[in-house]
């Protein structure tokens, strides 16, 4: 649509028809299984449920960062056709990727100086990078101009919330996403460990309740907190291979906020992101308070 693209990669967790129903173009990244390297081709290659199941049976997960040389493989199609890029990465808070997307772009601008590139670390990920890049599609789609929407994510990528909880932190331990100290008691009990994304686009731990009910009344409380009753925003909410978590979590969501926009959007939590995550995890996305911690 028009003369530029939306792009991201393939850990904003969207769908294969998210992704061609609003026009958004992505790269994918990969992971590893016990060695083996796959392509991030949103659950085709090894779905969703297989690839969990295969670490609950003790794989080890790996992933690996879009290099320069991908990146400037993947913009140079879309220059060649005459059309700028708002590229939107990962956090640079999980991920270095940005810095690589930034080293194609500089080159790139000097084969094509009369095309523009634009970069944008997102300080989100999985499906609150989807709802971003959700939320651009529609604000393009209203006739946004290229630098109007950059400048619009640039203004407002703190302002997307991550809450989470997940019954099962071994994988984000393991992979160094969350700290030993702060997470050994929480799969002691029936603890489930809360976390959220703090300003920096990092993954923190945020203390621990008993029970899974405890767990969704605490991350539902916590998304009215930072949304507001009247929020009419959308919702997105994954899961790791915990449907039936997520399905209860939105049903509570949605009495709690009843002018949300549309239904709530259940996603799947990705390979790459779910090498990080494992099993377990549920989480909600939505537009609210701006992160300062």
């Amino acid at each position: 649509m028009g003369d530029y693209i939306l792009s991201c990669c393939s850990t904003a967790d969207l769908s294969k028809e998210d992704f061609e129903n609003r026009d958004i173009h992505y790269i994918s990244n990969s992971y590893e299984i016990d060695g083996i390297r796959y392509i991030d081709d949103l659950g085709e290659s090894v779905t969703y449920p297989e690839f969990y199941q295969a670490i609950r049976e003790g794989a080890i997960t790996k992933t690996s960062h879009i290099d320069k040389e991908e990146y400037v493989e993947y913009f140079e199609g879309f220059l060649q056709e005459g059309k700028d890029i708002l590229h939107i990465t990962l956090s640079s808070g999980l991920s270095n990727t940005v810095s690589y997307a930034n080293e194609a772009r500089k080159e790139l601008d000097a084969k094509y100086p009369d095309r523009t590139i634009y970069i944008v670390d997102s300080m989100a990920a999985s499906s609150g990078y989807g709802l971003i890049m959700e939320t651009l599609a529609d604000k393009r789609d209203q006739g946004a101009s290229l630098k109007e929407l950059y400048r619009w994510i640039i203004e407002n990528r703190m302002n997307m919330n991550h809450i989470l909880f997940s019954t099962d932190i071994s994988t984000y331990l393991r992979g160094g996403k969350l700290s030993k100290r702060s997470t050994i008691l929480s799969n002691m009990m029936d603890y489930c460990q809360l976390l959220y994304m703090n300003y920096l686009g990092e993954l923190v731990a945020k203390g621990r309740v008993r029970g899974k009910k405890n767990a969704y009344n605490a991350i539902v409380n916590k998304a009215v907190e930072v949304a507001g009753v009247d929020y009419d925003g959308k919702v997105f909410i994954s899961n790791s291979d915990c449907l039936e978590d997520a399905k209860n979590v939105a049903s509570m969501l949605k009495e709690r906020l009843p002018k949300i926009n549309g239904d709530i959007s259940i996603k799947n939590i990705g390979n790459t992101i779910g090498s990080h995550s494992g099993p377990g995890t549920v989480a909600i996305y939505l537009w609210g308070a701006t992160r300062v911690s």
